[in-house]
């Protein structure tokens, strides 16, 4: 079952945190997540499961961004959340997916006690403009039934950034860290 959006507000403070949390983004049955101002992108031509990928860090100006074609972007949510007693999940909201522009296109379905940000995978069907601080993605809650266990030591669990895939530890568990390796261009830039 899916929490309303009275639900919702019902449960923040307990079951549910956003930070910051403003009521104007409160929906029928979800809530509206906003775009943080940067993004990351691999470095690599062909990414390995296996090792850690390079990449750099893009900087969305108030002016915006033009994403395109072909190209992973990695971004994160504004928003912290935590979620307790409940499924939490996010999805793309519909007006950035009719401009094109997909948002979280795979694991969407988040665990049981997770405390973070979300990052998203988004990809550009074709040149698209966006701007830090739009509602990107919306999130919602499930109710959960029978004995489960709280997502608490995972790789993603209480990150502060952007979070590139960390396969590379499940594969590899004698790598842990991700190293801070960039090549000596495009480390920090801004498109308008």
């Amino acid at each position: 079952m899916i929490l309303s959006g009275k639900e919702i507000l019902a449960n923040l403070g307990g079951k549910i945190i956003i930070e910051p949390f403003r009521e104007e983004h409160l929906n029928s049955n979800s809530y509206d997540l906003t775009l943080h101002h940067e993004l990351l992108l691999y470095e690599e031509v062909v990414l390995d499961m296996r090792k850690p990928n390079r990449v750099r860090r893009v900087v969305i100006t108030e002016d915006g961004l033009v994403l395109t074609p072909n190209q992973l972007y990695l971004g994160r949510t504004a928003e912290r959340t935590e979620t307790y007693d409940l499924v939490p999940m996010i999805e793309g909201r519909s007006s950035i997916g009719r401009l094109g522009l997909f948002v979280h296109v795979t694991a969407g379905f988040g665990d049981v006690g997770f405390r973070g940000y979300w990052t998203l995978e988004m990809f550009a069907v074709q040149p698209v403009r966006i701007y830090p601080g739009v509602p990107i993605c919306q999130i919602f809650y499930h109710e959960i039934r029978g004995e489960y266990e709280e997502y608490r030591n995972g790789k993603y669990q209480d990150n502060k950034d952007i979070q590139p895939s960390l396969l590379f530890q499940e594969l590899n568990p004698g790598l842990r860290r991700r190293p801070r390796t960039r090549l000596p261009f495009g480390i920090e830039e801004s498109h308008g």
